[in-house]
């Protein structure tokens, strides 16, 4: 109790007149002396403070170095101090500005206008975007025309198919799981004396191309498993990709290009079937190329490199168009999207990122996975992507909702890559080597689908086990209506990764609907043939498997 307290209670106590109604409690302190004034200044200098330096973070300063030096030498500061960083630097300029605002009184008008005049010249000195050349300005108005008509087309499908009745939908999607749990291996191959680093098949479904460690890129006939071709040391280092043209020529005396490779040399190679080596090389990054891809229309080749760029190429004049950066480490995968208007790639800093070929702008951020994105692939919807990481998951994006739809927890090790299904227009059955591109005279001779349900039960690890329904007298290709075929692109989608297993997954709810032991380690990558009859994966024991149906013709 204070004595100042005391001495007014004893008063009271005097005059006998003390009572808890008279009592006086003294609230605002004003009787402390000296002490309560000091503890008052004290107060309010450190909400002075507060202020201060609230203003001080809201104050706008120079980003670029020189400018701050300028800046603290035009107010009369060392330009630098012993052990002084940029950031520091910035810090230490933001404080004496807002010093001089509490000199003149809290008046910051004057020196907000002098760092937006700073920050305006600043602007002006730099440039966001680097100008392009003008033939990647012609290949952006290329890409326009290319993509837009096929965005148009894929969406008058989409409402078409939205058309269908649910019943004939659910019978489609279970006739082909039930032809997917069939799948088994056809048999191994050895490919080269290193681990196969990718492999892909053309598109005629019949013919697979491997790239090696050892520098070596072969074309395979399917499913004989016997070699056709072989780009001896096509690279000095190990194959990190290879693709296929798009319309590629597979005939032997072919002399237009029909397959590329990215090597660990950095360069990037093209072949034709009547040539034994490269016809031409492609000469500009810095690092090993990793995943390459060609643009749908197959005038162009993008790759993805160690260098943290990728880039993308004319196939004509083999010359450079795009220089594309955005990633903090190495990129790893690349993908396009079917209408062209879009490019995918993944990066050692497990970002996915999306990018308008036609603007150069990026369309979205894949951020969400724990470690390296390795496989980057679009659904033939056109506004899905999966990626597979160093996390053991695919994630599954919606560029239209900008966020990730599903997590899948798909190995137990890496994933290795990813490829969704895509049936051409020129592919045959996935139930067989019948062509289902039918002229009306052939379609009478097409029985109609028995609409008998297939045979339903548990399989042992508990997911549902679908059995076809074999009708009598019905050949295999024959089960089903020719124009369901175009409704199976993108029904299922198939990884690979370092568990030694390939698997299968559905593209609606996102099960697994098969899962393939290739025996044979890691599996560095995986791919389907455009008509579903194979899937072929590459290991790291130095061999491809080959993986079919039971009612494929062998």
């Amino acid at each position: 109790m204070s004595s100042t307290r005391k001495v007014r209670i004893e008063d009271e106590d005097e005059d006998g007149d003390i009572t808890l109604d008279n009592l006086v409690e003294d609230k605002d302190y004003s009787m402390g002396g000296e002490r309560s004034e000091r503890a008052r200044q004290e107060n309010q200098a450190l909400i002075d403070e507060l202020e201060r330096k609230k203003r001080a973070r809201s104050m706008a300063v120079p980003t670029d170095d020189g400018k701050v030096k300028a800046r603290l030498r035009e107010l009369g500061e060392p330009i630098t101090l012993f052990g002084e960083r940029a950031p520091d630097r910035r810090d230490r300029l933001r404080y004496v500005l807002s010093q001089i605002a509490a000199a003149r009184g809290g008046d910051m008008s004057d020196i907000e206008s002098e760092s937006e005049e700073s920050a305006e010249e600043l602007r002006q000195e730099e440039e966001f975007y680097t100008d392009g050349s003008p033939e990647l300005l012609e290949a952006r108005r290329r890409i326009a025309e290319y993509s837009l008509p096929r965005a148009r087309d894929r969406i008058a499908q989409q409402r078409e198919q939205n058309k269908i009745p649910l019943s004939r939908t659910i019978d489609l999607r279970k006739r082909v799981f039930a032809d997917l749990k069939t799948y088994s291996i056809l048999g191994s191959q050895i490919a080269d004396e290193r681990p196969v680093s990718q492999i892909r098949f053309a598109h005629d479904g019949r013919t697979l191309a491997t790239g090696s460690w050892s520098g070596n890129v072969k074309v395979w006939d399917i499913p004989s498993c016997t070699v056709k071709k072989v780009f001896s040391h096509a690279h000095t280092d190990l194959v990190g990709g290879v693709a296929w043209h798009p319309t590629a020529d597979l005939g032997d005396e072919a002399s237009t290009v029909c397959l590329a490779s990215g090597g660990g040399d950095s360069l990037l190679k093209l072949f034709a079937m009547n040539e034994s080596k490269a016809i031409a090389t492609m000469r500009g990054h810095q690092g090993r190329v990793c995943r390459i891809n060609f643009h749908p229309s197959g005038a162009y080749l993008g790759s993805a490199s160690f260098d943290g760029t990728w880039r993308l190429w004319d196939v004509q004049t083999q010359a450079e168009l795009l220089l594309q950066e955005g990633h903090s480490k190495e990129v790893y995968a690349l993908s396009f999207q079917d209408d062209g208007a879009l490019a995918a790639s993944g990066g050692l800093d497990a970002i996915g990122r999306v990018w308008d070929l036609r603007t150069g702008r990026t369309a979205m951020v894949l951020d969400g996975h724990a470690q390296a994105v390795f496989s980057i692939d679009f659904s033939p919807n056109g506004y899905q992507i999966a990626t597979g990481s160093g996390d053991d998951t695919i994630r599954i994006w919606d560029m239209r909702s900008i966020k990730a739809l599903h997590t899948i927890p798909a190995h137990k090790s890496n994933v290795s890559d990813i490829k969704f299904f895509r049936r051409t227009a020129s592919s045959t059955s996935q139930l067989g080597d019948h062509d289902m591109k039918m002229e009306s005279d052939d379609m009478e001779d097409v029985k109609p689908v028995v609409a008998t349900p297939p045979t339903q039960s548990t399989a042992a690890d508990g997911t549902e086990d679908i059995k076809p329904t074999v009708t009598p007298g019905v050949p295999p290709a024959q089960r089903y209506h020719p124009s369901d075929d175009k409704y199976q692109t993108g029904l299922y989608f198939i990884s690979s990764g370092y568990d030694g297993l390939v698997k299968v997954w559905s593209a609606d709810d996102w099960h697994q609907v098969k899962a393939l032991s290739t025996d044979a380690g890691k599996v560095m990558s995986v791919d389907i043939s455009n008509d579903g009859s194979f899937i072929a994966s590459g290991s790291w024991n130095r061999s491809y498997q080959l993986f079919a149906g039971e009612n494929v013709n062998v």
